[in-house]
């Protein structure tokens, strides 16, 4: 995208260009201009718990308010509460979420989502953009917003993320170690699971400063969240990232399960259940191979995209599937809200559990993950058409036709350093990094 949106709005190092005050106000008026055209008044913003976040906040709803849009500050909350709110805030054009997901505190970034909760296309992205970078743009109004504080938004998106698990009951809580990572779950999580007749919640990394948010915590760093499962004999571990988008968990024996066995599990459930529609499950071509063996096992169609729950989302609404998601956590329950949910893909795991009856562990065992290698190559900024080079064309195609069904190879270049990124899966780790070495040598020998 553009000068400014990257593969999920804008982002970078805070009080930096382009995540400074005057690119922040420019976006607010950018996205006031939005709203006013789309007919509506009301912009929802919310943030995650950087120290940053109040400086972007108060810049942002500044300028929305001069294009005489109401602004209501939703304070800390997570990512997916902004598009909830924004499906059901009356006269909400938009919602704006400050926050670098899973990056360290001193980074920052501006999420949008449009009417109905969903992220801006491409189009919209640019008319914004345009708008934030016309410094001849005419912004005055006849009137102004009012900015207000949304102090019930947590308690409307915890609400709505209550109703959607089913159990009122149980034969006992499920027992949970719960990490926050000092995050945008911090303060809505606990409102979730508060019910002790279902959950029995230990909460870690859920004392936010300002600046330990991600800090070996969550779900980039699940080693503590493994030791407390272990030591509380939970049945379950669950992280988020820092804006409480993306789910990783822990079974009882500390074993951690990625996005693909998240999807694996609920997916064969909601097939069982008869609530997979279109017997469909989305995913991007960073799943695991064994990710698509068990699909495929289970007798459910697979769908794959470019990486970006973007593009899941789109997929998914191009099929009729409801499920859909990323290896690295981003689920999106598509009959459940409009975007990917960290906190609602643990309800809908945790459903799986006490509706079964069954041990994660047990659940997860339909899939076998298959050893990863990722290696990164420095190349030539001219980035070349690799595919072009005999050389290398050939080390990938030996290494394709080696591991057959068994394997995979992934060799793309990286959106922001000047890398060739080389993936390989494969039945067995030894062989699978000498095959992504030998590619990784033919990169370097003819255009590193």
């Amino acid at each position: 995208m553009g000068r400014l949106f990257g593969t999920d709005g804008i982002r970078g190092r805070a009080n930096q260009y382009p995540i400074t005050c005057d690119i922040a106000l420019k976006t607010g008026r950018a996205v006031g201009a939005y709203i006013r055209n789309q007919g509506k008044h009301v912009l929802i913003i919310g943030k995650d718990t950087r120290e940053s976040g109040g400086m972007l906040e108060s810049a942002i709803a500044s300028g929305a308010a001069s294009q005489g849009v109401d602004v209501y500050l939703a304070g800390v909350i997570p990512t997916p509460g902004i598009a909830f709110l924004t499906q059901t805030v009356d006269g909400a054009g938009a919602g704006v979420v400050i926050s670098a997901s899973h990056n360290p505190f001193y980074d920052n970034g501006i999420k949008i989502f449009g009417m109905g909760g969903i992220k801006l296309t491409d189009e919209e992205q640019l008319f914004i953009e345009d708008s934030i970078l016309d410094e001849d743009k005419d912004v005055s109004q006849d009137s102004v917003g009012q900015i207000s504080v949304f102090a019930e938004a947590c308690a409307r998106y915890a609400a709505f993320l209550k109703s959607k698990f089913p159990c009122k009951k149980l034969h006992a809580p499920i027992r949970i170690v719960a990490d926050a990572s000092h995050g945008a779950a911090s303060l809505v999580g606990p409102m979730v699971f508060d019910d002790p007749d279902l959950f029995d919640v230990q909460w870690i990394h859920c004392s936010p400063d300002g600046r330990n948010i991600n800090d070996n915590c969550g779900s980039q760093h699940t080693e503590i969240l493994r030791q407390e499962v272990l030591s509380q004999r939970s049945d379950i571990g669950i992280a988020f990232d820092g804006d409480a988008d993306r789910l990783i968990v822990v079974d009882h024996t500390g074993a951690q399960i990625t996005g693909d066995g998240i999807l694996a599990v609920c997916g064969r459930f909601a097939k069982d259940q008869n609530r997979l529609k279109n017997n469909m499950v989305v995913s991007t071509i960073m799943s695991n191979v064994g990710f698509v063996q068990c699909l495929k096992s289970l007798d459910i169609a697979h769908e794959v995209t470019d990486v970006g729950d973007r593009m899941v989302l789109e997929r998914m609404k191009e099929k009729g599937a409801v499920i859909g998601g990323e290896d690295s956590g981003h689920m999106i329950f598509l009959d459940d809200h409009s975007t990917g949910d960290g906190l609602l893909s643990a309800l809908r795991l945790l459903e799986v559990m006490a509706v079964t009856g069954k041990p994660l562990k047990e659940l997860a065992g339909i899939m076998t993950v298959y050893p990863q290698i990722l290696m990164n190559v420095e190349v030539d900024a001219s980035r070349p058409d690799f595919t072009q080079i005999k050389p290398i064309a050939e080390a990938i195609a030996q290494v394709e036709s080696q591991l057959g069904d068994q394997g995979r190879v992934l060799v793309r270049y990286s959106g922001t350093q000047p890398l060739l990124r080389v993936m390989v899966e494969g039945p067995e780790a030894d062989l699978t990094r000498e095959c992504c070495q030998r590619i990784c040598d033919a990169i370097r020998e003819n255009i590193a």
